[in-house]
């Protein structure tokens, strides 16, 4: 990531009204965008839409303001799941599309991404090129006046664009008559679109989470907490239940019995149909660093191959689109479907686990058991700088005494979050007591060396 200042892995991210989730900031990065999309001499458009969280309103302002200053046209679209504003700025030929969202984080938080034309998000080169404006100051001599300037509009069929586009990726000579489905949209940017779908398709819908009042986001409910919804399907003796995020690109799924399955079970569900449909790219999987050690063994049964990326849904995408392969993924639910989508898409990817379900005609439970789980430990760590851990003598030759002790039998791999403060530790192995001690003892010395208040653990 260099030394950029603004962008971490997925965007601009943090609290927002403190830097760098200001107005001020998000005026420049609207400029910004504006700026670097605005090649040719005619008209530009920038799509935005944005999640549910309260501060949503005053950085979409400031990002209409600054897109409009530099005589670019805005769409807006309103609460949408990123997927849908990546379909949006695509299918309506815009010049680059805006989300306004912290994922997964909860309400104080928020965040700024970008997406080009294509509906891809943007590479490094790009989002450095943004910080250059910025802060080096490189505003045109000459600023749009009169008819110039940019207007901006809001796009009122934004939500049935997208409802029809992900009801597309499901086959055609399939419905979902007869299941009933638990869907958790966590008050996000799904809470109006993802129940329609399911319901169009012929599914009985429950729905949780679709009371969004600003601070209820990701709150206890969603993927991050898929526990509400698990119970919620036991209840209502449902086939399955899909948890999303509060962007809506995530998603973990939960069976009749109310077993959670997180992004890992859904690739290996999908890509050994795929496989056995011969519809798997050069027959291969692209996961992360992060996935189990499981995941490796269920797509080689199967008959495939896996190769991971760097964590993060965009460097999946990256691969995949390098080498030609479909689907990829990571175990926290951003599962990408490039047949059907540029990103991660939660309503997409339960529609094609759905879909398998209905081709097979056996519950989720019974489709599951392709994929055994390897224990797996992660703790994070909340750190105040984020150091380069192999400059560390304590923390790296714990790594390595661990790397050592597991061998062939486990792997443990530490990074930093590409969002928030933290280091996390994963380790995986035979025995869950083994690895957590392990992950606690390299845990330690992160904490020492550049650690801040108390471990995180998940």
């Amino acid at each position: 990531m260099g030394d950029r200042k603004l962008f971490g892995t997925d965007g601009v991210r943090g609290v927002a009204n403190v830097y760098p989730m200001t107005a001020e900031i998000a005026l420049q990065l609207g400029r910004a965008i504006a700026y670097v999309f605005k090649k040719e001499p005619r008209r530009h458009k920038i799509v935005i839409g944005k999640d549910t969280r309260l501060s949503g309103y005053m950085l979409e302002n400031a990002m209409v303001a600054g897109i409009c200053s530099m005589g670019v046209d805005v769409m807006i679209v309103g609460p949408l799941p990123t997927p849908g504003i990546a379909f949006i700025t695509s299918s309506m030929r815009a010049d680059a599309g805006v989300v306004i969202s912290a994922s997964h984080n909860q309400y104080q938080d928020n965040g700024i991404k970008f997406f080009s034309k294509d509906g891809f998000k943007l590479p490094d080169e790009l989002e450095t090129e943004i910080e250059k404006f910025i802060f080096e100051n490189n505003v045109p001599s000459h600023s749009p006046t009169a008819s110039d300037i940019g207007k901006a509009y809001r796009i009122d069929d934004a939500i049935g664009r997208y409802v029809v586009f992900a009801k597309n990726s499901f086959p055609k000579e399939l419905t979902l008559n007869g299941l009933k489905i638990v869907v958790d949209c966590a008050n996000g940017a799904a809470y109006k679109v993802a129940p329609e779908v399911f319901y169009e398709l012929g599914a009985e819908v429950i729905s949780i989470g679709v009371s969004p009042n600003g601070e209820n986001i990701n709150q206890e409910c969603g993927s991050l907490y898929p526990n509400l919804l698990a119970n919620v399907v036991k209840g209502e003796k449902a086939d399955i239940g899909i948890a999303l995020d509060g962007d809506g690109d995530r998603l973990i799924i939960v069976d009749e019995n109310g077993n959670v399955l997180d992004g890992d079970h859904i690739m290996a569900i999908c890509a050994a149909r795929m496989l056995k449909e011969n519809k798997l790219n050069k027959n291969t999987l692209v996961a992360t660093t992060m996935s189990n050690m499981g995941l490796d063994e269920a797509i080689r049964i199967a008959g495939g191959n896996i190769i991971r990326a760097g964590v993060g849904d965009r460097y999946v995408v990256d691969e995949m689109v390098k080498h030609g392969y479909n689907l990829g993924g990571e175990q926290s639910g951003h599962i990408i479907f490039l047949d059907h989508t540029t990103t991660g898409d939660g309503i997409i990817s339960a529609l094609q686990v759905l879909s398998i379900m209905v081709k097979e005609q056996q519950k989720l439970s019974e489709i599951a058991k392709i994929m055994q789980v390897y224990p797996q430990v992660l703790v994070n760590v909340k750190v105040r700088e984020k150091k380069d851990l192999n400059s560390i003598s304590s923390v790296s030759s714990r790594i390595k005494e661990i790397e050592k002790k597991l061998d062939k039998t486990g792997r443990i791999f530490v990074r930093y979050s590409g969002t928030e403060p933290l280091a996390r530790i994963m380790i995986e192995g035979k025995d869950k007591d083994d690895i957590k001690k392990m992950a606690d003892y390299v845990a330690e010395a992160i904490k020492k060396e550049i650690g801040c208040n108390s471990n995180l653990q998940v």
